[in-house]
């Protein structure tokens, strides 16, 4: 089975019309003001509007106020949300939208203790651990630290480009993976060729299996 793949913090309506051209499975909108990839509401609700039937449109927050969620939902309707920052699971459970959450991989036991503290999200996202930043890094981490139990759906980030993207679906084996600046031109500006590469690359795993 294919792996899912997630084009992550997109800016500009040309790059929401690349990333559905080239196949792309989910988009992601951050809302967080110090990352260079952030839009606000209105900017997001617009880009959006693009996205056709059957692609899914996820706002990443980090350490969100509940009242930052509910003003971007009022405006972008969102099919998922993603929290990156430090949130309970409490809290991402109370907006009454699907969602994902993502922990920064330092030392194993960790996947294996939020899987259990975030059993009822609809899956776990893996990135790097950075002690500056929520994600958005460009690091990789030790994938041996990923269990091959899973309770939930595992989406892998952190680092990933067309040139690793191969190898980590192939040892992985995750539901989804998550790129931002694998397929970059720069911050926030998307590059319609690394796209095409980067999801030609992940479905060529199927092909070879």
């Amino acid at each position: 089975m294919n792996a899912r793949v997630k084009i992550c913090g997109l800016t500009r309506p040309e790059d929401v019309d690349a990333a559905v051209e080239c196949g792309a499975d989910a988009l992601g909108f951050v809302f967080y003001g110090p990352s260079p990839r952030s839009v606000n509401a209105d900017q997001a609700a617009a880009l959006v509007r693009r996205i056709p039937a059957f692609v899914s449109a996820v706002g990443l927050f980090v350490n969100p106020s509940r009242q930052d969620v509910e003003t971007v939902l009022d405006k972008v309707p969102l099919d998922l949300l993603q929290f990156h920052g430090d949130e309970t699971a409490v809290f991402c459970s109370g907006f009454g939208r699907r969602w994902i959450k993502a922990v920064r991989v330092r030392k194993a036991g960790q996947i294996e203790r939020a899987f259990e503290e975030f059993r009822d999200s609809a899956g776990l996202l893996v990135d790097a651990w950075d002690p500056e930043k929520y994600g958005g890094t460009g690091k990789g981490f030790n994938w041996a630290l990923i269990p091959e139990d899973r309770p939930l759906p595992l989406i892998l980030a952190g680092g990933l480009s067309s040139a690793n993207v191969f190898a980590a679906v192939n040892q992985v084996k995750p539901w989804a993976v998550d790129v931002s600046g694998g397929v970059e031109q720069g911050k926030g500006i998307k590059d319609i060729q690394k796209i095409s590469h980067f999801i030609k690359e992940v479905h060529r795993v199927c092909k070879t299996d």
